[in-house]
This record gives C-alpha cells, sequence and structure tokens, in this order.
C-alpha cells in the first residue's frame, strides 16, 4: 500500500487520487478512515493543514477550483459590494459564485455556497461588482436608488 503524498490545504476529486491507486474509491476511504482526507462532498475531500487549534479547513477558492475541475469562477456578493463603499452593510452567509458550469445551491463539508452559472470577466475591476449590486440590490438589502447615492457621493471630490 502505497502513501500518497497529499498538500496539506488542498482538496481533491476521487479521480485525483487514481495517481496512487488503480482502485481510487477504495483509496479515498481508506484514507479518509486514516484521517489524512476529510469528506466535503461526493466525490470531494479535503486534506486540512493542521494549526494548533487542529485541523484548519479548506479555502473557499480552493474549494471552487477542485468542484469546477479548474474552470474559471469569481466570489461576489455583500462581502465584495461592502467593499466598495457605496453603503451598502449587507451580510449573507452562502458566499455567491459565478462561474461557467453550474447552478445551484451546493454544500461542502459544513460550508453552503450559491452558485450561478453566468458570464463574467476574466478579472472584474470595481466597476463590475457596483453592476453587479445594482442588479441584486434587493440581496443586499438596499435599493438601487440607495446605490446611486453612494456612488455620487464617493464620486464627489473631497474638500480639503
Amino acid at each position: 500500500m502505497s502513501q500518497p503524498h497529499l498538500e496539506p490545504g488542498r482538496v481533491y476529486r476521487t479521480r485525483d487520487l487514481a495517481t496512487w491507486s488503480a482502485n481510487a474509491p477504495r483509496l479515498a476511504k481508506r484514507l479518509v478512515n486514516q484521517g489524512e482526507l476529510v469528506p466535503l462532498a461526493h466525490g470531494l475531500f479535503a486534506h486540512p493543514k493542521q494549526s494548533r487549534f487542529g485541523p484548519v479547513p479548506p479555502l473557499d477558492e480552493e474549494i471552487m477550483r477542485a468542484f469546477l475541475d479548474g474552470g474559471p469562477f469569481v466570489f461576489t456578493g455583500p462581502e465584495r459590494w461592502n467593499a466598495l463603499g457605496l453603503g451598502t452593510t449587507a451580510v449573507l452567509a452562502v458566499p455567491l459564485v459565478y462561474n461557467t458550469k453550474r447552478s445551484g445551491t451546493f454544500t461542502f463539508g459544513k460550508r453552503r455556497f450559491v452558485l450561478r452559472r453566468v458570464a463574467f470577466p476574466e478579472n472584474p475591476p470595481a466597476e463590475w461588482f457596483a453592476v453587479d449590486l445594482l442588479e441584486h440590490a434587493d440581496q443586499a438589502a438596499t435599493s438601487p436608488d440607495d446605490v446611486a447615492g453612494g456612488a455620487r457621493a464617493r464620486a464627489r471630490p473631497r474638500q480639503v
């Protein structure tokens, strides 16, 4: 029985384990039983980093990389919208992820994600997130008029 070299913090698909075994599902089960892997969803496993407080869950970006099989994605939602400084203070416990493959609500371990299959730029600028906020103002507990007011206030030159 070979022991695979797993990277701490990385999320693996069952087929990624085929490098070390002809029977990847059996290897995954063995590694879960040994505590090397933590199941996140069917066919998706994390090899957690260890801290002095115990295992550290994988980053959201790492989960999406593995789940979407390397396909492009971008995180959006209240966290990004609030950072624009347009007056929103919404909180959403479930990250919103735009991607090119899947739509729906998915749970990985104890984390939930809302995925939307939509078009988006490769490296979205702040203006793109502002338009995204306008399109989803109801989810940000604000109105498009309030967002526009916040944008006007930010655009005004500051008095010295």
